[in-house]
């Protein structure tokens, strides 16, 4: 079992920016960032393979929202731009090892942080 601990959540004002942090325990080859808001289901926001290779967004975050990753310190990063009242969720870091599921897929990342908090008001 991987430990995921995340970092950077906060309250920010709408327009503002934010960057999440996360630390793997050890390498996976796929790292993702997912959100949920109370009374929505956990949806995917972004992810990235091992060699930074393939990154892929959600619509909502798209162009405002950059993932990227240290493989040297296993850990992966959220830059969050033009931040939405909308963007307002927990937001759990999540990794996989190689796999077929879309990278969206919630149930195919078995190992999960334990979430930070983003407000945007």
């Amino acid at each position: 079992h991987v430990q995921l601990v995340e970092s950077g959540g906060g309250s920010v004002e709408v327009g503002g920016s934010l960057t999440l942090s996360c630390v793997a325990s050890a390498a996976m080859y796929t790292m993702a960032w997912f959100r949920q808001a109370p009374g929505k289901e956990r949806e995917g926001v972004a992810s990235i393979s091992f060699g930074s290779a393939s990154t892929y967004y959600s619509d909502s975050v798209k162009g405002r929202f950059a993932i990227s990753r240290d493989n040297a310190k296993n850990a992966v990063y959220l830059q969050m731009s033009s931040l939405k009242p909308e963007d307002t969720a927990m937001y759990y870091c999540a990794a996989r090892n190689l796999h077929r599921s879309e990278w969206n897929e919630s149930l195919s990342y078995k190992n999960w942080g334990q979430g930070t908090q983003v407000t945007v008001s």
